[in-house]
């Protein structure tokens, strides 16, 4: 079998790499599937491995997994979850000693916004805050016709200033971001343009109570099981 173009974990049934074997177990790669990145690409693992090995990203991984971990409880027949995302959040930074925090965020979500501001504040952190609407840029200076735009065109249209937003925090320079609830495309240019550390607290589903995931779980259902059936 030759060597796939890009690897296909989320079609495996094997899942391998989860090793609950005892604590010095390792794996045999020649028992994955033939197109597990473990055996196409084990150079890059070994790659991977060394950039775990420089001081500052060893650190951070290694709060992250110990974060990870503080999230679950054994209990007597297995295991519980305990923490959620906002409450494991503020944990992560306190462990990584962040002092100061970047939120950026949709105004559709500004009271959940000002919610999580005050939570941030009331445990220690001083929080610097971006609208996506910062600037008031009009969308016809990306090319977008008024006709196009979400009230029509007798309305201003303030497009999504994403990249606004990260040149900001670039000058803030705050230890973290919390990017919360940017649309789709913009949160890509978010990213592109940030140049400190970001973390995703939500993400913006204007249907399901910005949580996509129920698209997911209601695949199955009559009400979104068109997107199982592709493009007719």
């Amino acid at each position: 079998m030759g060597k796939p173009e890009i690897p296909i974990c989320a079609k495996c049934g094997k899942r391998t790499c989860m090793n609950f074997g005892p604590p010095d177990s390792s794996i045999d790669v020649q028992t994955v599937p033939d197109f597990c990145p473990m055996k196409t690409d084990s150079d890059l693992f070994i790659q991977a491995l060394k950039e775990y090995g420089k001081a500052d990203i060893k650190e951070f991984a290694r709060i992250s997994s110990l974060q990870e971990a503080q999230c679950y409880e054994r209990v007597e027949g297995g295991m519980r979850t305990k923490i959620p995302r906002i409450e494991e959040t503020i944990q992560f930074a306190r462990k990584m000693n962040y002092k100061k925090l970047g939120l950026v965020f949709c105004i559709g979500l500004a009271n959940e916004a000002l919610i999580l501001c005050k939570m941030l504040e009331n445990n220690g952190f001083e929080v610097a805050s971006v609208c996506c609407k910062t600037g008031s840029i009009s969308t016809e200076e990306v090319g977008l016709n008024r006709e196009e735009t979400i009230f029509g065109p007798d309305v201003y249209s303030t497009m999504c200033n994403s990249i606004g937003q990260a040149l900001l925090m670039n000058r803030i320079e705050p230890d973290w971001v919390i990017m919360m609830g940017l649309c789709v495309g913009h949160d890509t240019l978010f990213l592109k343009y940030c140049e400190r550390p970001v973390t995703v607290l939500a993400v913006k589903d204007r249907v399901l109570a910005h949580n996509p995931l129920a698209g997911i779980y209601l695949s199955g259902s009559i009400y979104y099981m068109r997107l199982m059936a592709g493009k007719k």
